[in-house]
This record gives C-alpha cells, structure tokens and sequence, in this order.
C-alpha cells in the first residue's frame, strides 16, 4: 500500500507535466513569422535563417534521431526529392538535437545534399513549439514551409509517416508558387 501511495502521485506528475508544457508551449501557426535562429550544421558552420529570409523558400523539419529507422527513411526521403526542391528554390534545413558530429556522420552515410543542423539544447525546437513524444523524452516531428518572405503557409506533424513530410512540403511549395504566378 505505501508503494501504491508513492507511485500513483509520481505517475501524476509525470503524465501530467508532459501534458502540461504542450499546453503550455505556444506552437508556430500558420501565418506566423519563423523566428530568427541560427545553429550549428553537419559541416561545423553556422546556419542563420537571416542569411535566406528574403531570398528563397525555407523547408524546415524537425526529427527526433539520427540512425532511426523512420528518421532515416524521412531524411532520405527528402534526399531523393532534393530536385524538385531545387527546382522551387527551396532551401531544406533539418533538425535534431542530436550532436554535430553524429549529424556529419549521419549525413555522409546517407549522402545528404541538404544540412543537418545541431540543436543539443533544444531551444530552436522550443522557439517552434514543437511538440514532445513519449512522455516528453523525445521530440516530435514536425515540418514546417515558409515562404520567400519567411511567413509560415504550411505546417505538417505526423510521428510515424515520415515520407509524407516530403510529399506535403513538394505540394506546399508547388501551392505557393501557383499562387503568386
């Protein structure tokens, strides 16, 4: 009984804390300025948003690991649809908390023509407000388009699907282009 009566309300706290920094935590909506950031990349240079608002698209998504099974098959999905985002002039940035280091060694194995950037403090994922999974112990997934201008026109979270995160920001763009022609 006195086990039952030391669990129950740590259980509480755990369950209800996780629970409560999403509510909390204010998430980037559609139409919202991206913040200004600027991180570490795979290569050890710094990546500032500042250097691209103004001049070309930005694909920015956010994935829990390096070396996962659904991460990998997320950033490589990008990687093989990296022509087309070319052909949009959109720049793709991803996100991890992971270290540069394992960034460098994730991106040469799979080939990445795009940067991986470093965000071990989790403070860009918090600028974001990208949500949490597993009871706060691992980041979500998230992409987010913005436009020329930097103004979020396409948010897209789904944990598991992780091919569909390339196939909604292809069409986010390809959207966005058709509007302003």
């Amino acid at each position: 009984m006195r086990l039952l009566q030391f669990i129950l309300p740590l259980l509480f706290v755990v369950f209800n804390t996780s629970e409560n920094v999403e509510i909390k935590r204010k998430s980037l909506q559609v139409g919202d300025q991206i913040p200004n950031f600027s991180l570490i990349d795979n290569n050890g240079e710094t990546f500032d948003t500042e250097d691209y608002i103004g001049k070309q698209p930005l694909v920015i998504f956010f994935y829990p690991k390096d070396n996962s099974p659904v991460c990998t098959s997320e950033v490589c999905s990008f990687r093989d649809s990296f022509a087309e985002f070319q052909e949009l002039n959109a720049k793709i940035v991803g996100i991890s908390s992971d270290h540069v280091i394992s960034h460098d060694s994730f991106s040469k194995k799979h080939k990445l023509p795009y940067l991986l950037l470093s965000d071990h403090k989790k403070r860009v994922q918090k600028l974001f407000g990208v949500p949490k999974r597993f009871l706060g112990f691992s980041a979500g997934r998230v992409t987010y388009i913005a436009n020329k201008k930097g103004k979020v026109i396409f948010i897209f979270k789904d944990h598991n699907e992780a091919q569909a995160h390339t196939e909604k920001a292809l069409k986010a763009l390809r959207d966005e282009k058709e509007k302003l022609q």
